[in-house]
C-alpha cells in the first residue's frame, strides 16, 4: 500500500526521521533480496521537523551528500512519511467489483480523514471480511495533505531524484518486521526519539496504526528531572541502565518506569481496542525496535505487563548479506526497519 507516482523495480528506501536520514537499496528477486547499500546520517530534529524552506533545502543537502556518498546506483527512491503526518483507519466498505470500489471509497473517505478531500491524497488496501459485518469487506485507509506529499516531492527532485512512491513508516517498518503466515496478531513498537509507532498486524498486514506521543526523548528528561542531571548523562544512564531494578541500586528504573507506563498504558489501549473489533484474535507476541530497542530490560518489562512474548525487532530478516557482516548489521537493525521495508517493496 502506498501513494504510488511510478513503478520500477530498481530503486532504494529513504527514511527521513527525526533525528537521522537513512537508506537502504536492495538487489534481486523480492523473495531473496540482498543488501546492496545502506548508509545514514544524524540530523538536528529541530532541522527534521521544521517546514520553513530554509530548513528544507538543508535537509535536501544533507540528502543528496548521503545519496552521494553511499554511491547509490540509482535515482528512483520510494520516500517514508513520518506516522504523525499520515492519518489511517480500517473502514467497512460495501461489496463491490473492483472498479465500482475505486469510485466509491473516495466518496466514504471524505467523511473519515480529518482533512478535506479536495486537499488530501488518499490509499487504500483491501484486507478482506468485515469481522463486524459480514456483508461488507474491510480496508485500510490512509491520507497525508497534497501540501506535505507536494513539498517532499519538490524538495528531493530538486536534488535530482526521481520519487516513485511514498509510503506511511508503520507500513514499510510492518513488511521489514514480520512474516505474513505468523499465527495471531502481531504488535510492533518503533520507540522513536519524540514518538513511538504502533502496529498490529495480522495476516502479514497491518490492522491498526498509532503515533503515541512518548519516545526517547520522553524517558532522558524522566530521568534528567528527577535526578537532577543534564540530559547527556541521562542518556548514558537509560541506555547503560534501563529499566533495571538492581543496577544502580534502581534509581534510573525509579526515574523513568512513570514516563514507561503512560507509554504501556496506550499500548493497552491499543490492544483494547483491536479486539473490540477482533473478538477471536490474539496478539501473539510483540516486536520492539527504535530505541527502546536498546534501553536495558525495556522489552522485558513489556513482556511481562502483558504477558506475551517479545522479541528484538530485525530490520534484515528478508534481507541476505555476507556472513562477515553479521555483527555490523545487528548492531544498527534498530534503526533501519523504515528505510529496509521501504527498499523491500514490490515496486
Amino acid at each position: 500500500m502506498s501513494l504510488l507516482l511510478g513503478s520500477t523495480s530498481d530503486f532504494f528506501g529513504l527514511d527521513i526521521g527525526t533525528t537521522a536520514v537513512r537508506l537502504v537499496q536492495l538487489q534481486g528477486p523480492s523473495n531473496a533480496k540482498a543488501l546492496l547499500k545502506y548508509a545514514y546520517v544524524p540530523v538536528d530534529p529541530a532541522t527534521a521537523l521544521s517546514d520553513a524552506k530554509s530548513d528544507q533545502q538543508k535537509l535536501a543537502q544533507m540528502i543528496a551528500q548521503l545519496v552521494s556518498q553511499a554511491r547509490v546506483t540509482t535515482k528512483n527512491v520510494a520516500v517514508g512519511i513520518p506516522s504523525s503526518r499520515v492519518f489511517t483507519t480500517v473502514a467497512d466498505v460495501d461489496r463491490l467489483p473492483p472498479n465500482e470500489l475505486a469510485k466509491a471509497i473516495p466518496l466514504q473517505a471524505d467523511a473519515l480523514i480529518p482533512t478535506p478531500l479536495s486537499e488530501s491524497t488518499i490509499d487504500w488496501a483491501l484486507l478482506g471480511d468485515s469481522p463486524a459485518d459480514k456483508s461488507k469487506q474491510e480496508i485500510l485507509l490512509t491520507s497525508v495533505t497534497n501540501k506535505f506529499v507536494e513539498d517532499r516531492l519538490d524538495m528531493l527532485e530538486s536534488i535530482g531524484l526521481n520519487v516513485m512512491a511514498f509510503e506511511p513508516d508503520n507500513l514499510a517498518m510492518a513488511r521489514a518486521l514480520t512474516t505474513p503466515d505468523t499465527p495471531g496478531a502481531q504488535l510492533l513498537l518503533d520507540v522513536g526519539h519524540r514518538s513511538t509507532d504502533l502496529v498490529i498486524v495480522l495476516n502479514g498486514a497491518p490492522h491498526l496504526t498509532r503515533s503515541i506521543p512518548t519516545g526517547i526523548e520522553s524517558f532522558l528528561k524522566a530521568a534528567s528531572q528527577t535526578l537532577n542531571i543534564d540530559n547527556k548523562q541521562a542518556e548514558q544512564f537509560v541506555f547503560k541502565f534501563g529499566l533495571s531494578r538492581e543496577k544502580l541500586e534502581g534509581q534510573i528504573f525509579q526515574a523513568i518506569s512513570g514516563t514507561v507506563d503512560l507509554l504501556v498504558t496506550e499500548v493497552e489501549k491499543s490492544i483494547k481496542f483491536f479486539q473490540t473489533r477482533y473478538t477471536n484474535i490474539k496478539v501473539e507476541k510483540a516486536v520492539v525496535t527504535g530505541g527502546a530497542a536498546v534501553v536495558p530490560e525495556f522489552p522485558l518489562y513489556i513482556a511481562n505487563k502483558f504477558g506475551i512474548n517479545v522479541e528484538i525487532g530485525n530490520a534484515w530478516r528478508n534481507v541476505t548479506f555476507s556472513q562477515d557482516r553479521q555483527n555490523e548489521m545487528l548492531a544498527i537493525s534498530n534503526q533501519f526497519s523504515v528505510a529496509a521495508g521501504l527498499a523491500e517493496r514490490n515496486s
